[in-house]
């Protein structure tokens, strides 16, 4: 059944669990998605980039969404990850999306809350939960040569998060403690004493960046009040790498649904080991 995710989020903040949030941009990954999450009977969601809800088309992802998470008896939430506008996240909400992320983090404070303040208003109007960032997440889902770097001007200020949650109403907070987008020569190194005192606050907490940061790190930060993590790349990287594998080894194959199966199967295999690192399996 399709939901809004604020309750999926409290649910996993007061059993000290998290939920996993994962990307799609194709019918492929959504299926892989949620084959997992029913075999393991815990709660998802699904989220798109603005470029991903670009390419799949607002409409046609909550159409595919809710007519598979409907036909299920686990709860499944629909987010737009990192919209950077209103009419972005307008966009999502009037399609159907149930959760949205309003990404402010390369403003100015003020700013940010402005944007997020707006967006918090319209949404709520629809009982639609809004994610708001403080301090910035860097990096891009893809693998990268390079060493993983967050400069510390781009941590999550303590003291300006509980100010930003409380101004704008946000639902849940994305935070930067050393998280990056996309996979690294090294491993990114959190910042567990930032996210004791941000943990304070009291509100759902999202790590972005997710599928660079060790089984260790992710087990310690869902016990320090992590209520939400965000896999993108290494669906990504499974779907191309799964793609260009069996096409190679078939190179008769024309017919998508002989060699597409393989994609799901490899995308389902990460979503179900990350759902039991997160620990939501059996949570409904």
């Amino acid at each position: 059944m399709l939901v809004s995710t604020k309750e999926l989020y409290l649910d996993a903040k007061a059993e000290g669990y998290a939920i996993g949030a994962f990307n799609v941009s194709s019918l492929e990954a959504i299926k892989a998605v949620l084959n997992a999450a029913t075999e393991l009977n815990s709660s998802v969601v699904i989220e798109t980039s603005e470029n991903e809800m670009n390419y799949l088309g607002a409409d046609i992802t909550f159409t595919l969404v809710k007519m598979l998470a409907d036909k299920l008896q686990i709860p499944v939430g629909l987010h737009l990850d990192h919209g950077k506008s209103v009419d972005v996240v307008k966009k999502a909400i009037e399609a159907g999306y149930t959760s949205v992320h309003i990404d402010g983090s390369s403003l100015n404070y003020d700013e940010n809350v402005r944007l997020t303040k707006s967006v918090v208003e319209i949404a709520h109007e629809k009982s639609i939960t809004v994610e708001g960032e403080m301090g910035h997440v860097p990096g891009s889902s893809q693998n990268h040569e390079e060493d993983a770097s967050v400069g510390a001007d781009l941590l999550t200020n303590t003291e300006e998060a509980k100010r930003f949650v409380f101004e704008t109403g946000v639902d849940i907070l994305a935070i930067s403690i050393g998280n990056i987008h996309g996979i690294y020569k090294n491993e990114p190194v959190l910042d567990f004493e930032r996210l004791k005192e941000l943990s304070e606050i009291g509100i759902p907490m999202s790590l972005h960046g997710g599928s660079g940061i060790s089984v260790e790190q992710i087990e310690k930060a869902i016990s320090l009040g992590i209520t939400k993590v965000n896999v993108n790349t290494e669906l990504r990287i499974s779907f191309t790498e799964t793609m260009r594998k069996e096409l190679c080894e078939n190179p008769d194959k024309v017919v998508p649904y002989e060699y597409l199966p393989k994609v799901v199967e490899n995308i389902e295999k990460i979503v179900t080991t990350k759902i039991k690192l997160f620990k939501s399996k059996g949570n409904r």
